[in-house]
């Protein structure tokens, strides 16, 4: 008999975006290319995680930003980030 497979693990979003960011610039992708395309959920969390430092989400002229990636939000089924040109 096959063993169980274990129950997946929750990852803030938070953390999971963070993750796609860093990877993304690894690979050389500049944070002003990208854009984080974000459900309504997501952004949700991301506003109100207080694990976050200020100065990892902004808002400027009615625009959101993460690490700086400019958030679009909704649109989506799933968050997703586009590395641009």
């Amino acid at each position: 008999m096959a063993a169980p497979r274990p129950t997946p693990r929750y990852v803030p979003a938070a953390r999971r975006l963070r993750d796609q960011i860093e990877a993304a610039r690894a690979e050389g992708a500049l944070p002003e290319q990208m854009v984080l395309r974000l459900t309504h959920s997501d952004v949700d969390h991301l506003k109100r995680d207080r694990s976050l430092a200020v100065s990892d989400i902004s808002f400027a002229d009615g625009q959101m930003h993460f690490l700086g990636v400019r958030v679009e939000t909704g649109g989506v089924g799933e968050s997703v980030l586009e590395r641009g040109a």
